[in-house]
């Protein structure tokens, strides 16, 4: 019997240890000044998480140690031991951060600061300013190539792409795309960046060995005002196959082949779709849905919406950590 009572004590203190290490995904919600919490498994919310004012963009570092959370209203950049789920520093970020982007080597922070026009690039390891480059009109969207040799700003009143080479902090190009730029990803080959035009309703494809546009995608959704298409976020799965693209208030997702550039469907989520991001897997995407307070959960196998989990008030960013 004592065998049997320790084999059961054994069992759950291994199915408690897997629990405890399970995925999570972290949303930032812009007006509760938080984070939640998802359980990937469950899919249920395990935890809030009190930040600075108006968190929107969040990252996670490379080796998953932290979560680096643009609160914009503090002007601040804070950082998150996901260990103990507690701010541990905040960062200097220049005024009004939005949107951000960490470079491969785990090390250099690129903060799009929307109000000075500016981006703030900061070494994380000891909190020194690296650069501050002047770009666009309300920089926002912002971007590092996988290589390491690009970041990328998107100024929204602009309309523009800045091309920054990270070794020497110069813009080396400004590409002129649809109005109000919001958000750049790019391939994981580093070949191909996607850019999206929220007002403009379109999204751009870049070839980044030429720094040419090679396609623009738009979007047409029936039974929705085309005023109401504004693409914003766009995830893309590391196979090539698709792109994933946030249509704003049209309260859809529009499935792209990501060899072709046809638009295969259309998916509705929540409203005022924002960001997403893939599991580590990529057998699911999240998406953030502002108005409705909710993410909303793909089988990415099927392109399916299966669930909505409620979350706090205007969802705004999305990261998965495994």
């Amino acid at each position: 019997m004592n065998n049997i009572l320790k084999i059961a004590g054994l069992c759950a203190m291994i199915g408690l240890s897997g629990s405890l290490h399970a995925s999570v995904a972290y949303v930032s919600n812009e007006k509760d000044n938080s984070l939640s919490v998802i359980d990937m498994d469950s899919l249920e919310v395990v935890d809030t998480i009190p930040v600075g004012q108006r968190p929107r963009g969040i990252l996670l570092s490379k080796d998953y140690t932290k979560l680096y959370i643009c609160a914009s209203d503090d002007d601040t950049v804070q950082v998150l031991d996901l260990a103990t789920r507690k701010i541990v520093d905040t960062l200097p970020s220049g005024e009004d951060p939005e949107q951000f982007a960490l470079h491969p080597n785990n090390k250099h922070l690129y903060i799009a600061n929307e109000d000075d026009a500016i981006v703030t690039v900061v070494d994380v390891t000891n909190k020194d300013v690296l650069a501050q480059v002047e770009v666009g009109v309300e920089p926002e969207g912002m971007a590092v190539s996988p290589d390491g040799k690009w970041a990328v700003n998107t100024s929204e009143t602009s309309s523009m792409l800045h091309w920054i080479d990270t070794e020497t902090f110069e813009i080396k190009k400004n590409i002129v795309v649809g109005q109000r730029p919001r958000h750049v990803e790019f391939s994981r080959d580093s070949k191909i960046a996607w850019a999206s035009a929220e007002i403009g309703g379109t999204v751009h494809v870049i070839d980044v060995d030429s720094l040419e546009e090679i396609k623009k995608l738009e979007f047409s959704i029936r039974g929705v005002n085309q005023d109401r298409v504004q693409p914003v976020g766009i995830e893309l799965t590391s196979d090539g196959r698709y792109a994933f693209v946030a249509l704003g208030p049209s309260n859809h997702v529009a499935v792209v082949d990501a060899r072709t550039y046809e638009v295969l469907d259309y998916l509705l989520v929540g409203s005022r779709v924002w960001q997403l991001d893939l599991n580590q897997d990529e057998s699911l995407l999240l998406t953030t849905n502002g108005v409705s307070g909710d993410v909303s959960v793909i089988d990415v196998a099927d392109l399916k919406v299966t669930k909505s989990i409620k979350v706090g008030r205007y969802p705004w960013g999305v990261v998965i950590a495994p």
